[in-house]
Parts: C-alpha cells; sequence; structure tokens
C-alpha cells in the first residue's frame, strides 16, 4: 500500500505523485516495488534489504540516491515467540523524490503520520523529516520499554507466589526482546552521528539531533537497565529453583534412610537363622520396638543438623 503526503503545512494526502512530497509505502505489494523500481530507478538490492528483517541501520549513496536502513520497534502477535522486537525502515531520497518503505505495519508510523496531522506542521525539507523519523522511533522505544516492564513486574507478581515454567518462558522472551532492542538503538545511534556530517544541517536541525540524541540516549540506557534487572531477576530464581530442588533431595534422601532401619531390623529377624527369637512371644514386638525407636533416634538425629 502507498500513500502520497503533501507536506507543505501539515500532512494531507494527494492522488498521485507531486515533486517534494512524501510516497509512504507500507507492506508493498509487487505492484508498489514495481512502481519503485521502474518509474523512481529504485535500487532493487536496497528494497531486498529493507525486506530483511536483521538488516543493520546504515546509510549509503547509489546513482545520486541516498539510502537509509533505521531500526524501529515492532510489537509481534501474542503467541510470538519474541513479542517485542525491530524491523527496518528504509528511507530513500533524491532531489525532489523522498520515499519511505517498511515491510510491516507499525504503530510508530501510524502516529507519525497521525501526531503531524494534529501538529498542523509539515516538514521544511527531507534533512528535517529523517531526524523526526528518528526522533519518533526513540520515543517509541521508550514506550515499549514501558510495556517491557509492566510485563516484567506482572511474571515476578506470578513468581512470588508460585515458580513456574510459563512465567520463566515469558522473562526470557522479554530478555530476547530487550537485546533486540540494545543492538537496534545503538545501531540507529552510530548511524545518526554519521548522518550529522553528511546532510546539510541548519540551527533547527541541529537542535532537533540534540532532542533525538537525548530520547536515544535515555531509550538505550533505560534498556541496559531493565536487561540487568531482568538477568539479575532469572539469575535470582535459577537460584531459587536449585535451592527447592536441594531441599527436596536432601529430604527424600533422608526418608529413605529412616526406612532403611525397620527394613534392616525385619530383614535380619526374617533370615532362616538361629538368633534366639524364634520361640520368643514378644519377638515381634521387640523387633517393632527396635525399629521404631533407631528411626525415631535418627529422626531426633536429622531434625537436630536441619537434614529434614
Amino acid at each position: 500500500m502507498r500513500t502520497y503526503w503533501n507536506t507543505n503545512g501539515g500532512l494531507s494526502t494527494i492522488k498521485e505523485w507531486e515533486p517534494n512530497c512524501w510516497i509512504q509505502v507500507t507492506c508493498p505489494t509487487e505492484e508498489d516495488q514495481q512502481m519503485l523500481e521502474e518509474r523512481f530507478n529504485i535500487p532493487d538490492y536496497f528494497l531486498s534489504d529493507i525486506s530483511d528483517t536483521d538488516e543493520r541501520a546504515r546509510y549509503e549513496y547509489d546513482d545520486g540516491w541516498m539510502l537509509i536502513i533505521l531500526r524501529i520497534p515492532y510489537v509481534k502477535e501474542v503467541r510470538s515467540r519474541t513479542p517485542y522486537t525491530t524491523v527496518p525502515l528504509g528511507i530513500i531520497h533524491k532531489r525532489d523524490v523522498t520515499i519511505t518503505v517498511c515491510y510491516y505495519e507499525t504503530n510508530m508510523m501510524i502516529d507519525f503520520v497521525s501526531f503531524h496531522q494534529r501538529r498542523g506542521v509539515g516538514f521544511t525539507d527531507y534533512v528535517d523529516m529523517i531526524f523526526r523519523l528518528f526522533l519518533s522511533s526513540a520515543v517509541w522505544y521508550l514506550k515499549r520499554l514501558k510495556q517491557i516492564s509492566s510485563l516484567i513486574d506482572k511474571a515476578k507478581r506470578n513468581l512470588d507466589k508460585e515458580v513456574n515454567n510459563e512465567s520463566l518462558i515469558s522473562l526470557s522472551r522479554l530478555q530476547d526482546s530487550l537485546t533486540y532492542f540494545v543492538t537496534s538503538i545503538r545501531g540507529n545511534e552510530t548511524l545518526l552521528s554519521k548522518l550529522k556530517f553528511k546532510l546539510q544541517i541548519d540551527e533547527l536541525d541541529a537542535d532537533l539531533i540534540e532532542d533525538v540524541n537525548i530520547e536515544m540516549t535515555q531509550a538505550r540506557e533505560t534498556t541496559n537497565i531493565y536487561s540487568n534487572i531482568l538477568e539479575s531477576t532469572m539469575d535470582t530464581y535459577s537460584s531459587i529453583i536449585n535451592n527447592n530442588m536441594n531441599t527436596v533431595m536432601r529430604t527424600l534422601t533422608s526418608v529413605s534412610i529412616l526406612m532403611m532401619f525397620p527394613t534392616l531390623i525385619a530383614s535380619l529377624f526374617g533370615m532362616n537363622l538361629i538368633n534366639g527369637m524364634e520361640t520368643n512371644r514378644f519377638g515381634f514386638i521387640i523387633a517393632l520396638i527396635l525399629s521404631v525407636g533407631i528411626s525415631a533416634l535418627f529422626w531426633w538425629i536429622f531434625r537436630h543438623k536441619r537434614l529434614i
């Protein structure tokens, strides 16, 4: 799906391409890709790179085209192994043509459009638009991090009640998400530092870049904090599980030892050997008292040693 936006004095849709408009391509079809390649001569390899979910943040120049890949946050379906991840957003510019391409429909781009429509102010030029996309991505990283923090707290509350596999697995998946986040944010920061020296920046752009740097730094530090907290939490619950397992095994071993003495005494008196108890009318009672007494003695010893 492609949308043509007039960026002068706010964002408004137009029916077809005009010079200096913004072409937003979301979840491109084969027709969209064909149009981009044939009408605008966009390098086909770059479109393939954007479709690769693991493509790193970078920029390059090819035949006059400035080709940028920005990593933005993306939320997968609920049943996904990694609910929060990042995807590439392609930014393409050449003279009077500015195009963004994303193979996923993200809340960030929807909010980016609606925010500037409510604001009623467009973009001064393509440089302003690029850095505003950087700023929007940093803000959305922070929003997703707040959601991840809530999920971490929920899982920890569940684990406080009962240590179960479901909560531990959810924490592990959130750890994967934070790994994707911190890697993508660092890549975006490196890309931003390079673009500052490659694009023609005015005073307003410099102020915007400073805001982007602040938001990205906060997003990176917040991601590191949550990642450290999550790692510490996983280690803590892992230690708790191991300690509980050791306690259970110690208890079972102690019970096995206690049950061994009645079995041993019964085996000794049950042998086909002369032991003086064959004709004793109290033989069974004596064997029973010995079994109970010895078991009780070792039970007291184990309790004193805190083995049970």
